[in-house]
Parts: C-alpha cells; structure tokens; sequence
C-alpha cells in the first residue's frame, strides 16, 4: 500500500507518519513553513519518501499524486492568533489547496482520501455536544478556511463522488507540537522560569485529545468510512483555560505569580465539544487517559530542548 501524507512534518502529520511509516510505503509532502519540521521525521526519514511542496502546486499535485493509494491530507494553516491578522494564507492553504489537492486525487484516481478538519468550523457551543449534521458556524479566519476547505471536499464526494472522508478533531496536545499553541507554550516558557499569558477570564472550554488518539481515528476512517461522511473526534477531558493552567503549573511545580492575564482573542469561541457516535460504531475508543497524557507530554519537552529551543516564538 502507498500513503501520501500532506502536512507530514507537521504537529499532527508527522505523528502519523512516524506511527505508520512501517505499515504502508509512505510519502510525505510538506511546505516546510515554521510549522512543519524535518526533525519531526528524523526518527522515520530512512523509511520515507520527502517531498518539498506545497499543496497548492498543482503542477506537483500532478506528479506526486498518481499511484497512491490513500491521501491523508493534515496540511493547512492553523494558529488562530495568526488567522486573525494575516488570514490570506489561511485561505490559499486551507480552502484553495484542499482544491487543488482533490482536483489531483480526481485526476489520478485515487482509491481514498481523508480530509482533516476541527471542530471549530462549527462555532461556539454553550451545553451539549455537535454531531456531525450540526450546521457550520465558524467565527475566526481560521475557523471559516477550514469550513470552506471542508465543503468543497463534501461537494467533490457528491459532485464527482470522489471517495473521500472528512474528520473533526478537538484540541491535540503531545510531543513535536509547535510551541505556538497553548500547551507546549505553556510547558516551554515555564521551563525556562518565564510567565504564561492567559487569554480573559479564563473560562474557554476545550476538549482535549492525544494526538496518538487522532491519528488512530484517522486511520480506521481510511480504512473503514463511508465516503461523502463527516466523523468526529471527540476529546477525553473538558478543561477551561483556568483548570488546564492549574495543571501545567502544578506539572512544572509554578504558581500563579507566573500567569499573566492579556486582553482576551477577538471572537474567542467559548466552547467547543464534539459526540463521536458515528466514529465509536466503527470500533474506536480513545487510549490515553488525559493526566498521563499531559504528565508524559511534559517531560518530553523537559528532556527535548533540543527540538524546541532553537525554534523561534511566533505567539503574536
């Protein structure tokens, strides 16, 4: 079997590289922007092949797509901080390269594809849970990309019943994560005796997920969901921002002097949660527990420092 995976020396991307690399002959194309990493493939890269690309090159598309099998494509912008003052990358990566990714899939037949979204495309949600009919509401640049990324996925399953499946995932956490989002900024800056900034009044709820738990769900929607379906990957623990904080600092033995509170995000969603019904029915439950999750994500960045030391800060 031939996998290619987009976004494969990303946060995410690279994990299911490295879990996979045995199963399948693997390629991976990546931009290599800030976020994606050669070192997140190191412990892989004499079982794959690397190409250097973008997926809005549809020249490339043409020439690297053809003879794969499946298509799982993690490649997309993705720090809302960043969406909301610069969203056009956000829009030529994760609504027109998902075009321009599938119009190759089409072109050269490709048995399966999967799509990788987020939960935000939906909104805010202040009790309950979204299934998958849940209409599309998204507040931040980034948020409405993804959406736009998502439909024209479900319009080319319909309209040229292109075979491919689209997830959505809650917040990840674990190692290789660019310390840009929450967790590993957090982990990074007070290793180093620095202070951690707190969006408000610290009350956003996430559902928070291992990324070994998505990748895992990706996987068995490869192989085993309908195309044209949306499946959910619902998280293990919901946190608020202030609860997750308490745990971080309890992890790197802080206190609360070492939390500064800034202004919070423009259209900062309040809540995100996702039922994962339809994924379940297929066999999947999530593996790793949250507090060993977080406790063996932390030391990793503790005895890591290689990897994330010479990387620059790009929280803005």
């Amino acid at each position: 079997m031939r996998i290619l995976v987009t976004g494969g020396a990303g946060f995410i991307g690279s994990h299911f590289v490295r879990s996979y690399a045995d199963a399948a002959e693997t390629t991976v194309l990546d931009k290599l922007t800030y976020a994606g990493n050669r070192a997140n493939l190191a412990p892989v890269q004499d079982r794959i092949t690397f190409v250097l690309g973008d997926i809005c090159d549809a020249e490339l598309l043409g020439k690297v797509v053809p003879g794969h099998d499946l298509v799982v494509n993690f490649a997309a912008e993705s720090h809302v901080d960043r969406s909301i003052t610069a969203a056009g990358e956000f829009v030529r990566s994760n609504v027109l390269g998902v075009e321009t990714l599938l119009r190759a899939c089409l072109d050269a037949g490709t048995p399966r594809i999967v799509h990788v979204s987020t939960d935000e495309v939906y909104g805010s949600i202040d009790t309950g849970s979204w299934d998958e009919t849940a209409p599309l509401s998204p507040n931040s640049p980034y948020a409405a990309a993804k959406a736009g990324g998502d439909l024209i996925a479900l319009a080319y399953a319909r309209t040229h019943h292109l075979p491919v499946s689209i997830t959505r995932c809650g917040n990840n956490y674990g190692p290789y994560q660019y310390p840009e989002k929450v967790i590993p900024l957090f982990v990074t800056r007070l290793l180093d005796g620095r202070n951690v900034p707190l969006y408000g009044d610290g009350g956003n709820v996430r559902d928070w997920i291992h990324v070994d738990d998505h990748c895992r769900a990706v996987r068995l929607v490869a192989e085993r969901g309908e195309p044209g379906e949306v499946y959910h990957v619902a998280g293990t623990t919901e946190l608020t921002n202030l609860e997750l904080t308490a745990r971080l600092l309890a992890a790197l033995g802080a206190d609360w002097r070492r939390v500064e509170r800034v202004p919070d995000r423009k259209g900062h969603d309040r809540r995100y949660s996702l039922a994962d019904g339809r994924l379940r029915a297929l066999g999947y439950a999530p593996r790793i527990p949250f507090e060993r999750g977080l406790a063996e994500t932390v030391r990793w960045y503790a005895t890591h420092r290689s990897w994330w030391e010479p990387l620059p800060e790009r929280v803005p």
